[in-house]
């Protein structure tokens, strides 16, 4: 199978969505189903890092590559997730392009990254690969995303398309709505630029943008814009919307 980093910069329209009920069984289903990604969200869904092996043990199962979400942008816990197996991370609330560079300096192995070096851990293939080759196995295939959640980070969206550890920009919507002060309002025309400087930032610099939708027919009008990395909800949300459609079925007012 090709690596998720290959089919970004491929120019494939990729499809996921994010696992928040800490649950190997909801993670395994999702990559069942035929997403391509999965981010297996520790910052704001169920999951603990306590948990993460379970997780990505699941997705291993299916297709689906694994992203996880720390829960802060620190060095351990962006480390931790790679050596445990993550495909990539999804770096959370940066605000500068100082925060950027610092942050993604620690998804590669020296000498192009700070990350720590340990061969026997699943992410560097269980000591597959000698010192000699690690580097250039591994951090080839990482996949590094950086959320576009607040005004500044829009204004810093070119700095960070430009960086070579940077694969995706990834637009949180709650998050940037709020920053923009129009939270939840996402017709609105400053949101909507926003989204619109996100994307020329990526196509000028070969990357992706991304964005996290929970309106499935919303998909279409968001890659006419130019995302490419496309997020449809999440486990919770899926149990929600079919519990509510089961019991409308069933004439439940």
């Amino acid at each position: 199978m090709t690596d998720l980093r290959s089919r970004i910069h491929a120019g494939e329209t990729l499809i996921g969505a994010f696992s928040d009920l800490a649950s190997p069984l909801a993670a395994e289903l999702l990559g069942q189903a035929g997403m391509d990604w999965v981010v297996l969200d520790l910052e704001h869904g169920a999951a603990t890092e306590a948990d993460l092996l379970a997780l990505l043990y699941a997705v291993a199962s299916t297709p689906m590559a694994p992203i996880v979400r720390p829960p802060s942008a620190e060095r351990l816990r962006i480390g931790r997730a790679l050596d445990l197996g993550a495909a990539g991370i999804m770096l959370p609330q940066l605000q500068s392009i100082e925060e950027v560079r610092q942050a993604v300096a620690y998804l590669r192995y020296p000498p192009v990254g700070s990350r720590g070096v340990a061969l026997r851990t699943r992410g560097a293939d269980m000591g597959a690969h000698s010192h000699a080759d690690l580097a250039g196995v591994v951090n080839e295939r990482i996949v590094g995303i950086v959320q576009i959640e607040s005004p500044a980070a829009v204004a810093a969206a070119e700095e960070i398309a430009a960086l070579d550890e940077v694969d995706v920009l990834f637009v949180g919507p709650a998050d940037l709505s709020h920053g923009l002060g129009i939270p939840g309002r996402f017709d609105e025309p400053v949101f909507m630029d926003a989204l619109k400087a996100v994307v020329a930032a990526t196509e000028r610099h070969g990357k992706a943008a991304g964005i996290l939708l929970y309106d499935g027919a919303a998909a279409a009008r968001h890659m006419d814009l130019g995302f490419r990395f496309v997020g449809l909800g999440s486990e919770g949300s899926y149990v929600t919307v079919g519990a509510k459609a089961m019991l409308k079925a069933a004439g439940r007012a």
